[in-house]
């Protein structure tokens, strides 16, 4: 489904940095943020001491001993090596897969299948291909036994949200890469999830498309504050997007450092181009060279 209903070369002077760059390798504990930020509630996700092996005790170890938090209404991204097991740490999130040892909670409840609190918005473009761009944001809320009103409200503010109100009519088939996956991400959040769960969800998209998605995704989330946790193999999406970066070794896959991206918000795409952000892009990608260079 196209979402899941259960979602440095550069030495600035750190004096004259308009953001600072928090590096803590081997710590993934949740970020703390000041009083009266929101995030400042509480943690949404726990994943603490997770492991994943394919096949018996003599199966290959995708991830070992994982362990991170995300705060209440932040927007946490992951990036890490090809075959990290960064994509299956979204996907035991999501409770489509079991750890072998290790738990996830989602305030405080334990994932142990898929449900309500968790929305997915994945990379392929597997929306319902038979119902409507309405009908398939109107799924999860269906399933949970809303009133037809409450359901159109809610369908009409996303279509709005995502820009897709003249298409609620139209059928996947109908609509571009770009415009399926605005889909993707308006019926994962229809559902109200605590989480949201995406798993390069542009990676597919040309890069003209993923900046606009980019931007669409900031906007949305920036107005619903919700808990995110973002996989990518773009270090730029990654800065772009992120309150914090962490950072995957080679497998079997591990939190190797965590970068808190202090860039203010409302983000533009420019920020690409400031000495900081440069800094910070050479850092993760000093990070990531050596996993694979220590993996060959």
């Amino acid at each position: 489904m196209g979402s899941l209903i259960l979602n440095a070369s550069s030495q600035t002077a750190v004096g004259s940095r308009a953001m600072s760059e928090s590096i803590k390798a081997n710590n993934p504990a949740g970020t703390a943020h000041a009083a009266g930020d929101p995030r400042s509630a509480g943690t949404t996700m726990a994943i603490e001491d997770v492991t994943l092996r394919y096949g018996d005790a003599n199966g290959v170890l995708a991830l070992d001993d994982v362990s991170l938090k995300v705060a209440k209404n932040e927007f946490c991204v992951i990036v890490g090596p090809s075959g990290c097991g960064k994509s299956s740490l979204l996907y035991l999130a999501a409770g489509l897969n079991d750890v072998t040892s290790g738990t996830i909670k989602v305030d405080g409840r334990e994932v142990i299948e898929p449900g309500p609190d968790r929305g997915m918005v994945f990379q392929s473009y597997t929306l319902f291909p038979w119902l409507t761009v309405r009908a398939n944001i109107e799924y999860g809320p269906k399933r949970k036994g809303l009133p037809a009103e409450q359901r159109r409200q809610i369908v009409d503010q996303y279509l709005d949200e995502v820009g897709l109100a003249p298409f609620a009519d139209h059928y996947p088939a109908q609509l571009s890469g770009g415009m399926k996956q605005r889909v993707a991400i308006a019926r994962a959040l229809a559902n109200d999830p605590a989480v949201l769960l995406m798993d390069e969800p542009f990676g597919a998209l040309d890069s003209q498309t993923r900046g606009t998605m980019q931007k669409l995704l900031l906007r949305v989330w920036e107005r619903q504050q919700k808990t995110v946790l973002f996989v990518t193999h773009d270090i730029d999406e990654a800065l772009v997007l992120g309150d914090r970066v962490l950072v995957m070794t080679a497998r079997p896959g591990k939190i190797k450092a965590e970068i808190k991206v202090d860039i203010p918000r409302p983000r533009s795409m420019d920020v690409i181009l400031e000495p900081d952000f440069i800094a910070l892009k050479r850092r993760i990608l000093g990070l990531l060279h050596d996993e694979i260079d220590e993996d060959h």
